[in-house]
């Protein structure tokens, strides 16, 4: 069905509008402070590992499902950098989708980083300086995720 299950898919014919999801970006640190990036195959667009949650899923375990399914690297989530309404978000096949978002700043834990499934085209660990053109807001989110004991940031 593409990037959303048959349920999300069964959904967005009732809300045509766009469907509002629940979703979750990681940016995962690693030791020598470079970030966990990829290029999706959707839109070939670069940026941070995200994901939708699965009903009655827990954020920080889903964000690092998604993060190992895609990249193969495990990694563990740190804090809660923001809560962010994104969207509406159009996808190649028509779908609209707006998502709330939650940004967790990650620690690499191990594995190697590969393109583990079909979402992605490429993935890889990036320096600051040698940041590819990533999608909006997610430069932001790494910004935001910098300091290990920041506090979350909210509209408010």
């Amino acid at each position: 069905m593409g990037f959303l299950s048959d349920f999300l898919a069964q959904l967005q014919d009732e809300f045509r509008g766009g469907l509002w999801i629940p979703g979750a970006r990681a940016v995962v640190f690693d030791d020598a402070g470079r970030v966990l990036l990829g290029q999706r195959a959707d839109n070939g667009r670069w940026g941070l590992i995200t994901g939708i949650l699965e009903p009655g899923e827990e954020p920080a375990p889903g964000l690092l499902r998604e993060v190992l399914e895609e990249t193969g690297v495990v990694a563990a989530a740190e804090r809660l950098v923001s809560v962010d309404a994104v969207g509406p978000t159009t996808y190649p096949n028509g779908d609209v989708c707006h998502f709330l978002t939650l940004v967790f700043r990650c620690r690499y834990v191990s594995g190697e980083a590969r393109v583990n499934d079909d979402e992605s085209l490429a993935v890889g660990w990036f320096r600051p300086e040698e940041f590819p053109e990533l999608m909006p807001g997610h430069l932001e989110s790494i910004e935001q995720a910098r300091d290990p004991d920041g506090a979350a940031r909210f509209q408010g």
